[in-house]
């Protein structure tokens, strides 16, 4: 059965705090779904895509490492390449910010190539209330943990959501890797 790969303390305190300085004078995109859809009762958060942000290539780097560790150990994905971006989510209370289930494997080009999923948890879970990822593997859920710098990585197809963020703001980073469908 594949289930998710957890990554505790994948990132450390500063690595977080570096990610959210750096992003914290970038202009937001409100955030739509696959297919650049906007659906506020599905998705609600503000986004930025790292591209956009000079001197954030060592956070794929980063990433890239924590992959081949968790993709040798548990999914032995055929894995070519991330095509896309990094993003970073806000997900803020006063928008209750949030979004439904859904899987990140999607029409477009880049979105039927996604294998793996990787999200890394930028705020210290205290910080905030509601907001849990929450990963649908099989017939039970999975609510990722909320240390800062902890990632949590599962299969693109699987279903997930983000809880309403009920008090305070929740910053995650997510990754995809892309590789051929799947057979």
């Amino acid at each position: 059965m594949i289930d998710v790969y957890a990554a505790p303390a994948a990132f450390t305190e500063a690595e977080c705090l570096r990610i959210l300085d750096q992003i914290a004078a970038t202009p937001t995109r409100d955030a739509k779904l696959v297919g650049q859809a906007q659906h506020h009762n599905v998705r609600r958060a503000d986004l930025v895509w790292l591209d956009e942000v000079e001197g954030c290539e060592w956070v794929t780097e980063r990433a890239i490492d924590l992959v081949r560790v968790a993709n040798r150990e548990m999914f032995d994905f055929d894995i070519t390449d991330f095509s896309e971006s990094p993003q970073v989510a806000r997900y803020d209370s006063s928008r209750e910010g949030h979004f439904d289930w859904h899987s990140d494997i999607g029409d477009g080009r880049l979105a039927a190539r996604r294998k793996l999923t990787i999200v890394i948890q930028l705020d210290a879970g205290a910080g905030y209330q509601g907001g849990d990822l929450q990963i649908m593997p099989s017939n039970h859920t999975v609510t990722a943990a909320r240390g800062r710098g902890d990632a949590v990585m599962f299969p693109s197809f699987m279903l997930h959501r983000v809880t309403p963020v009920t008090k305070g703001t929740r910053h995650s980073l997510t990754l995809w890797c892309h590789g051929p469908s799947f057979r």
